[in-house]
């Protein structure tokens, strides 16, 4: 019996723990609630309640490159495994962002404008809708003639076509004969248990939030177009002529890489089935979108790489380039490499998807198994770009981020891995001094309230630099500073334990924080606090030197908790460098104390946080005299 009592006392103990980190860090009502009902767990993982919701799209797409107008025949079984029962169907076309009546966060030129979406038909359960979409916007709303019942799915179908901007952005013309057609598909939008419907306009600035789906899609073009698309390719024979649907088909197998069609191929219109038309089949599962490009003269180069070693498992690695984009000759090779490093370093989880193509276009984008990456002029500076969009593989491809609201949760994660694989391809120094010139130099030097927002705060409500820095430098050092305190095996185990539990579903910060605090054992929310919660920025100092010069004293004026390094150099010339993890400032993030035990005499103290960049760094300096 006492045994017993001691057990309950034990769980008892650890529930009042749980629920005392949790509640130790601000959470908007919305997100509170959702841990009331039990949707999110306090232990970082999906609660007993958890859901989300998902479809099945069967569409058939066709693309006139001569009118460059999209039209397409869907059927999507939708399920709505929510408790709710739905009186409207929220409809996200994002290509209407360039309608001229859609708010936008930047100017556009005329070539950047169309008129957006038309719907032909829609009917939900067969029931007709007189919908033509004419006066959406990038979200439109349906109501329902009969609602969609909780734990029940429905079926909509939905005809529609949209033209393609002459100028592209994310999407759109990419040359006379050349598009890159994403977010090119109405979908029902995002549904969740904390927010209800996502009907945040796009604005072309935030990204994006969706469900995770099964596609079965089609792509017809005109003869002499090569398809390139998410998902695999269910028909290589009937749009490939034999000797290029073999190549494809051998690139699969070998880390050899094949051109599998040449400039002189392409213009010589020997590569495809020579039919008017050409109706290309592709498949994914368990994705958050699918988008595709299409030539008639790009090169197209291919291989695979294994990325996961216990299965033997390879990924497809292909680039679809112009002929003078250099950049994209070595893109086979460098994104080899990257789902490789990628694959087992960090973050060290296998691959997840069975393709990777890079395209040459315009928007240094990222798209589930895709890149649209322009040219750069620069082969350096073009692999860090591609290593950027193919480490968004993770985050948020397979973890369905929330861009939308909380950018940092991807872009951050998505910098440091380039932050990373910079220094196993060009070496610490040359990443370190990239990082930054690029991610970190523009921010630090940058004094305006908009650089010391909360990074915690909604990417909607954060404009101009103050939203890339918060979205990619500061969430970036933050992550980096919790590897420094943590130390590579644990941060690696907090960061596995977080992927693992959250793949596939839609993870929100407070379900990062609660992962890694139960992941570690620790109570790190005084960390997640300083990074995330408050107005910090970069700034420690040297206050002084004690009188029998046994102790440093550092002061925070900035208010982050960085790692840095007391570099202190001897009267003999001689130096030692002590190294500083983020833990010096748990107990008081103001003041840092540092005991010396050499004897010998201080000629001078450097700090030093190295790419954790100093607002102020001529006070990091103290000559002893």
């Amino acid at each position: 019996m006492k045994k017993r009592f001691l057990q309950f006392a034990l769980i008892a103990f650890v529930l009042f723990a749980q629920d005392t980190i949790a509640q130790e860090l601000y959470m908007p009502r919305n997100i509170k609630k959702a841990y009331e009902n039990g949707t999110r767990s306090k232990d970082g993982k999906p609660g007993a309640n958890y859901w989300q919701n998902r479809g099945k799209y069967n569409m058939e797409i066709s693309v006139d490159p001569k009118t460059r107008l999209v039209s397409g025949t869907e059927t999507i079984i939708y399920e709505n495994n929510s408790k709710d029962t739905l009186r409207n169907l929220v409809i996200r076309f994002v290509n209407n962002l360039h309608k001229p009546s859609s708010p936008r966060g930047s100017e556009v030129s005329n070539d950047f404008l169309s008129d957006g979406l038309t719907i032909t038909s829609l009917k939900v359960e067969n029931e007709v809708y007189k919908e033509d979409a004419k006066n959406w916007g990038t979200v439109g709303n349906v109501k329902l003639q009969k609602p969609i019942l909780p734990n029940s799915k429905t079926t909509i179908n939905i005809q529609w076509n949209y033209p393609l901007s002459k100028e592209s952005g994310r999407e759109g013309q990419i040359d006379e004969t050349t598009f890159f057609v994403a977010y090119s598909y109405p979908r029902v939008s995002v549904f969740d248990d904390y927010n209800g419907w996502d009907r945040l306009p796009h604005t072309d600035r935030q990204e994006f939030y969706n469900d995770f789906n099964d596609y079965v899609f089609s792509v017809k073009a005109p003869k002499n177009y090569v398809v390139y698309a998410t998902g695999d390719l269910l028909n290589p024979d009937e749009v490939l002529q034999p000797e290029f649907a073999s190549r494809l088909k051998k690139s699969y197998t070998t880390d050899e890489i094949l051109h599998i069609a040449n400039e002189q191929e392409m213009k010589s219109g020997i590569v495809t089935k020579q039919y008017d038309w050409n109706v290309w089949k592709f498949e994914a599962k368990n994705i958050t979108d699918v988008c595709f490009g299409l030539s008639d003269h790009y090169l197209w180069d291919a291989s695979s790489v294994v990325v996961d070693k216990k299965t033997n498992r390879r990924a497809s690695v292909q680039a679809a380039y112009n002929v003078k984009g250099t950049d994209f000759v070595n893109s086979v090779k460098n994104n080899q490499y990257a789902l490789d490093w990628f694959s087992n370093n960090w973050p060290g989880v296998p691959y997840p998807f069975s393709k990777m193509t890079a395209f040459q276009g315009f928007a240094d984008m990222e798209y589930p198994m895709m890149c649209n990456d322009s040219e750069m002029g620069d082969p350096i500076f073009a692999q860090l770009v591609q290593d950027h969009e193919v480490a968004h593989t993770y985050f948020p491809f397979y973890m369905g981020i929330n861009e939308t609201r909380y950018a940092f949760m991807d872009e951050g994660w998505a910098t440091t891995f380039e932050y990373l694989i910079g220094i196993a391809e060009h070496g610490k120094e040359a990443a370190d001094k990239f990082y930054k010139e690029f991610r970190v130099k523009h921010y630090i030097n940058d004094r305006s309230s908009e650089e010391d927002q909360p990074i915690i705060t909604m990417s909607t409500q954060v404009s101009g630099a103050g939203y890339g820095n918060n979205s990619y430098g500061k969430a970036s050092l933050s992550y980096l500073a919790l590897k420094d305190m943590l130390g590579d095996e644990m941060f690696k185990k907090a960061l596995h334990f977080y992927m693992d539990t959250w793949n596939g579903k839609h993870p929100i910060p407070w379900d990062y924080f609660n992962s890694f605090n139960t992941a570690t054992g620790k109570n790190l929310n005084w960390f997640f606090n300083n990074w995330f919660f408050t107005n910090n920025y970069i700034d420690i100092a040297i206050k002084g030197l004690s009188a029998d010069k046994k102790t440093i004293t550092i002061e925070n004026i900035g208010g982050f908790a960085i790692p840095f390094d007391v570099i202190i150099t001897y009267a003999d010339k001689s130096k030692t460098n002590l190294h500083q993890t983020p833990a010096i400032w748990e107990k008081n993030q103001k003041t840092a104390r540092i005991i010396l035990k050499s004897a010998k005499k201080i000629e001078k103290i450097e700090i030093d946080g190295g790419i954790f960049m100093d607002a102020t760094p001529e006070s990091n300096v103290l000559n002893v005299k």
